[in-house]
């Protein structure tokens, strides 16, 4: 991968070892939220969400926390220093995602329980529908643990100055136990005690990333905006759209996926698992909408700090450097905070790269814990006590739910170190494109259309999860071009790198054929 060039230049000598101890301190620190976080009784209600509400500050700090991923601190910044505008506009649409959940909120906490499957069962009952819940939950879950797995492993390698797939292999086989025991042992405990201390960690290094940015440049946005966009290798399209297009692409496709890629985010982000999950632990469902409304004036902020280090980044590091070495712009918020700390050769510097790296690996571990825990929860609460003809008893569930969260966080993590050094950035996408094309509609069509069948609703979750998956593997993110998965294949028959325009209708339109088809079968 191309960080692997950069790796040698964010620390200088010496630095390693403040940072392992600094990192070491982190992990420790985590590991011991987690263990502390361990269930005082074996309810499945408790495990699932929480043995009590947390309260609507705490609980709208986890959301936005479960909103603002690794993938996304690292991609907005990344993409901010690299494409300008159209990193601008992702942060936009984050905020927009939230507008939509607010919409939903209160349907999702009055008819939902635990789990997607919950959610979906709530205008058919059906084992099937739950496997299909089930399957719609563990796509989700594992493309976005893979790519958290695998990016902390290109993190960790890059801050330590390692370079090559074995080491990234080791790291990620490392901190993805660490994430598998963090998940299994506490449940939603677990992941809120995770995603509070992330939050606070991530706001500390914000907050002090952006001062010293804004310092070097005297207090001054418009000069950090003119020095970012002179030190693009397009200075003059950096503050227009079209700057994240494919190389080579025409006006109207570039126009076309930007569109895509706004609409993938905004409808994505309300529905996927985790995001349920989130929205089920409150009390009831004005509870949910005002967590909601605390949440998006918390993102608000950060996508404000994360726009404003984007900027500088491009402005100190240099755009032009970050895309050339890194064109996905993933190093772009360490490198940052490498200069920020003259090369973290200082004993203050060193302190605080260590600072804002302990930040991208908070948002991981409480990331990848939600992740983990929707994926158990729908293995263990849809399918296996679905397959059994009397109620499993509380302990018996939980131990389940924990054993399908080893399992599936093993299975991710297998994956994560399998694809190591591949181009994976389109998982997170596809991820949220299947949210989209199944979860949307499904809701949607069960809360105002009387005439939505069981039948319907299957057509919509495997029909809108096969549409996605085609058309991502048929796309120039998969093949066809140099910054593909496999850029030697030519498999790209669809000329778009997002899905969602196609996916989102075919989800719809798939619901209301398959309620009329089995409504015809019936009489």
């Amino acid at each position: 991968m191309a960080l692997e060039a950069a790796a040698p230049v964010l620390i200088g000598h010496g630095t390693s070892q403040v940072l392992t101890i600094g990192f070491c301190m982190f992990l420790v620190g985590a590991l011991f939220l987690s263990l502390m976080a361990d269930p005082e009784r074996d309810l499945v209600s408790a495990y699932y969400r929480g043995e009590r509400p947390l309260g609507t500050l705490r609980n709208a700090f986890a959301l936005s926390s479960e909103c603002i991923p690794a993938g996304t601190i690292i991609g907005t910044t990344g993409t901010i220093a690299v494409s300008g505008y159209d990193g601008l506009f992702v942060t936009l649409s984050l905020l927009l995602s939230l507008g939509v959940l607010l919409l939903v909120a209160k349907t999702m906490r009055d008819h939902g329980r635990f789990t997607v499957g919950d959610l979906l069962t709530r205008r058919a009952e059906s084992p099937a529908v739950r496997i299909a819940g089930a399957v719609v939950t563990l796509s989700i879950c594992v493309l976005l643990l893979m790519f958290e797995i695998a990016g902390v492993g290109v993190s960790t390698a890059l801050l330590f100055g390692l370079s090559g797939p074995g080491a990234q292999q080791v790291l990620s086989l490392m901190i993805g136990s660490l994430i598998i025991c963090a998940s299994a042992l506490g449940g939603m405990r677990s992941a809120n005690a995770l995603h509070i201390f992330k939050a606070v960690v991530l706001a500390a290094a914000s907050l002090l990333t952006v001062a010293l940015v804004l310092h070097d440049f005297h207090w001054s946005a418009d000069a950090v905006i003119s020095a970012a966009r002179r030190s693009s290798s397009f200075p003059d399209r950096f503050l227009g759209q079209g700057m994240s297009a494919v190389p080579g692409a025409s006006a109207t496709t570039a126009g076309l996926d930007f569109i895509g890629l706004q609409l993938t985010i905004v409808l994505g982000v309300a529905f996927m698992p985790h995001i349920v999950m989130r929205i089920n632990t409150t009390a009831d469902g004005p509870s949910a909408q005002r967590v909601v409304r605390h949440a998006i004036t918390i993102t608000a902020a950060f996508c404000l700090l994360a726009a404003i280090m984007g900027l500088g980044a491009a402005a100190i590091a240099g755009s032009r450097t970050i895309a050339t070495t890194d064109p996905g712009g993933t190093s772009a918020l360490l490198r940052l905070a490498s200069h920020l700390a003259g090369g973290a050769s200082t004993g203050g510097g060193a302190w605080f790269f260590v600072l804002v790296a302990c930040a991208v690996f908070a948002a991981v571990l409480a990331a990848s814990a939600s992740f983990t825990l929707s994926a158990a929860a729908s293995v263990a609460h849809d399918l296996r006590s679905r397959r059994k003809r009397t109620r499993p008893d509380e302990g018996t569930g939980v131990v389940a739910a924990r054993w399908a969260g080893v399992g599936v966080g093993s299975l991710s993590m297998v994956l994560a170190v399998a694809v190591q050094g591949w181009n994976i950035q389109f998982l997170t996408t596809l991820a949220m494109a299947i949210a989209a094309s199944t979860v949307l509609p499904a809701l949607i069509y069960s809360t105002f259309w009387t005439g939505y069948t069981r039948g319907g609703l299957l057509w919509t979750l495997y029909g809108g999860l096969a549409c996605a998956v085609v058309l991502q593997l048929s796309s120039p993110a998969f093949s066809g071009t140099a910054f593909a998965l496999f850029p030697r294949w030519h498999v790209n028959w669809y000329p778009l790198q997002t899905v969602t325009l196609i996916s989102i209708p075919a989800g719809f339109l798939l619901g209301w054929a398959g309620s009329l088809v089995s409504r015809a079968s019936d009489r």
